[in-house]
């Protein structure tokens, strides 16, 4: 009886837990190393480029390094494993110290997302290859299993993130594009009500009805990239 009851309990708890978390509770070791890579790729990538475009703002911060440490928040993470929308540490960035501010604003806010759209392709032409190649070959049931749902997953996390991070609402890079883009008086305009853009993300997050209307739909076209890139992948293979 006691042996049943505890794992009933336990049942109901990872249950609870399963609630919370929009991705299985199993599975989660899988999104969080997934993260944590393509998180510090895309904040890296940043860093990197407005480095290279002569601001030395992220190398003096520490933030020209693939150290996940100097990139995570843990607070976003753990919001994108419960909402599917979170965060990394943002870069600073001093545009004024670039040639061209507009145009390499515009570079260096959409290497980010560029940088996950080429993970999630790599991961598709790995998962391709070791299928064709028979890499997992003599390995266990689970330990194969476990490399191609970490690949499934790399795959889709990365392709969501180029998605995500192209809407133009602070403080998205979409927005940091955006606002490149436009004229002086338009970008001022804008700037106004910069500071709602984190509040009016939260609130299309977890209204249901708004999310249906607004996120989801746009984070819908990671589906055909995904799509395209197995297409492409096993066209390399097969």
């Amino acid at each position: 009886m006691g042996s049943s009851r505890c794992q009933k309990d336990v049942g109901e708890y990872m249950s609870s837990l399963e609630s919370i978390f929009r991705f299985p509770i199993d599975q989660l070791p899988f999104i969080v190393l997934v993260l944590i890579i393509a998180l510090t790729v895309h904040e890296f990538s940043h860093a990197f480029f407005a480095y290279k475009f002569g601001d030395s703002t992220p190398k003096e911060m520490g933030r020209v390094t693939l150290n996940p440490v100097s990139h995570i928040s843990l607070l976003g993470m753990l919001l994108f494993v419960i909402a599917g929308i979170g965060w990394a540490r943002p870069v600073m960035i001093n545009r004024s110290n670039f040639k061209q501010p507009r145009l390499m604003g515009i570079i260096v806010s959409f290497v980010g997302p560029f940088s996950n759209f080429v993970l999630g392709f790599l991961g598709a032409v790995i998962y391709a290859a070791s299928i064709k190649y028979g890499w997992t070959d003599g390995w266990s049931s689970g330990a194969a299993t476990a490399l191609h749902v970490f690949l499934q997953y790399f795959i889709m996390m990365n392709v969501l993130l180029f998605v995500l991070n192209l809407i133009p609402l602070p403080p998205l890079d979409g927005y940091r594009i955006l606002e490149d883009l436009l004229p002086l008086r338009a970008r001022m305009e804008l700037q106004k009500v910069e500071h709602w853009g984190f509040y009016i993300i939260l609130v299309l997050v977890f209204i249901p009805p708004l999310y249906k209307i607004t996120i989801g739909p746009i984070l819908g076209l990671s589906t055909p990239i995904i799509q395209q890139f197995v297409i492409i992948a096993n066209k390399l293979f097969f």
